[in-house]
């Protein structure tokens, strides 16, 4: 079946189904994930370079948050207007109109010479991550049907080691000559080269392609979630927007936060300390198989993520680089702790034909804390200064975490 064939939601002949590359499911699941992560890579690649596109374009900290947050506001649309399309198109379809859209977005961010040419690119490349978010988060459940408590590891193992990623293999491409434009090119490169693969294998039927229905099953839709989800899902959406607030500032305003306070310079080491709350999170997926107590682990989490949010926000006081480094590392193990709870939790309550619905309505609000936050403090830091509003930024996330952790241990001692 073509990619074609799929858009268009037709049916094939069987002799079709025998054409191209029988992938196994280990190289399918390879696949998936290669999707997901260099998409995010690409979106988070500037992180580093951020402070050097201010300078060539004469942008302040408001007009870096407003590049930044224009990702964030097309991924939340697009999660909202299309994030359930791979049910009815098949997930490879939806995951090569994916590489598409992020190869365009790359292209033209790279080859910005303005805010607006700038906010253009970030909103492609938010249209793709919103695209594959659902597609690629199902294709992983589906390839592991006995297995859906390592599907959830691999969903976010990929999401936060892809966003970790970014602005470390910025902060390596920003060594090369006209690292702002150069650091593009190679990763568009990067995406041309995935299309192959994604263009030759054999597509495995959509889970509901409805082909009476036609293109209306593709029409926005509320999300509708079953009762028993209904909870967990506003439990794991809380998580994951404030975490993604402490995301936010690390990918888009940590740089020059930590040039200002701590003397860094911009590149790569800039950008490998704002990832290592990202990379922590990765990692914590590696720790632990399933917790016996889930509400309790949540709690300690989400107690010791409120911590290390105000040490990285106070590190600047100290001045300490030690303290934000070791408030990151362990932010990101909590975070990641946390969010696997709440989105296992979800992902387990909904049935496998609702899951690219049900996983881009949590992601809508997690993105929305890695935009609407971070868009403030940038306001707040362009009327002040960073110094005086990262402090009051990471008291906020510290007082939400501590807010979700009591509306936990409420609803346990309620089901008790």
């Amino acid at each position: 079946m073509t990619v074609i064939n799929e858009l268009r939601m037709r049916e094939t002949p069987d002799m079709s189904l025998r054409l191209g590359w029988n992938a196994s499911t280990r190289t399918r699941l390879a696949l998936s994930m290669a999707v997901m992560g260099l998409l995010l890579i690409g979106a988070n690649l500037a992180t580093p370079l951020y402070p050097l596109i201010q300078a060539r374009l004469g942008l302040g900290a408001l007009g870096t948050t407003m590049g930044f947050t224009s990702y964030v506001f097309a991924l939340i649309a697009g999660l909202l207007v299309y994030g359930h399309w791979s049910d009815y198109l098949g997930r490879r379809a939806a995951m090569t109109v994916a590489v598409i859209l992020g190869l365009a977005g790359t292209l033209v961010f790279g080859t910005a010479d303005g805010l607006a040419q700038l906010m253009a690119g970030r909103i492609l490349q938010g249209a793709a991550v919103a695209l594959a978010t659902g597609a690629c988060s199902a294709s992983l459940r589906e390839l592991l049907p006995g297995n859906q408590q390592l599907a959830s590891r691999l969903t976010l193992l990929i999401s936060a080691g892809g966003v970790a990623s970014g602005p470390v293999l910025g902060g390596v491409l920003a060594l090369l000559p006209n690292p702002t434009r150069t650091a593009f090119l190679v990763h568009g490169v990067a995406l041309a080269l995935l299309l192959v693969p994604l263009l030759v294998i054999r597509a495995r039927p959509a889970v509901d392609p409805t082909p009476a229905a036609g293109y209306k099953v593709l029409r926005p839709r509320r999300p509708a979630l079953p009762r028993e989800a209904i909870a967990p899902f506003w439990v794991a959406g809380a998580i994951g927007f404030l975490s993604f607030s402490l995301f936010g500032f690390a990918l888009a305003l940590a740089p020059a936060f930590l040039s200002a306070e701590f003397g860094l310079a911009p590149g790569l080491p800039t950008g490998a300390m704002a990832a290592l709350v990202l990379a922590a999170s990765a990692l914590s997926q590696f720790i632990g198989r399933d917790f016996h107590r889930p509400a309790r682990a949540l709690v300690l989490a989400l107690l010791v993520l409120s911590l290390a949010s105000l040490a990285m926000g106070f590190s600047g006081r100290a001045p300490s680089p030690v303290l934000f480094v070791v408030g990151a590392v362990v932010a990101g193990l909590a975070q990641g702790v946390a969010f696997r709870i709440g989105f296992n939790a979800v992902s387990l309550a909904v049935p496998a034909r609702a899951h690219a619905q049900a996983i881009s309505a949590v992601y809508v609000l997690t993105y929305l804390g890695s935009a609407v936050p971070v868009l403030g403090l940038g306001a707040a830091a362009g009327a002040s200064s960073l110094a005086a509003t990262v402090p009051v930024f990471m008291v906020m996330v510290a007082v939400g975490c501590l807010g979700v952790a009591g509306y936990v241990l409420l609803r346990r001692k309620a089901d008790a």
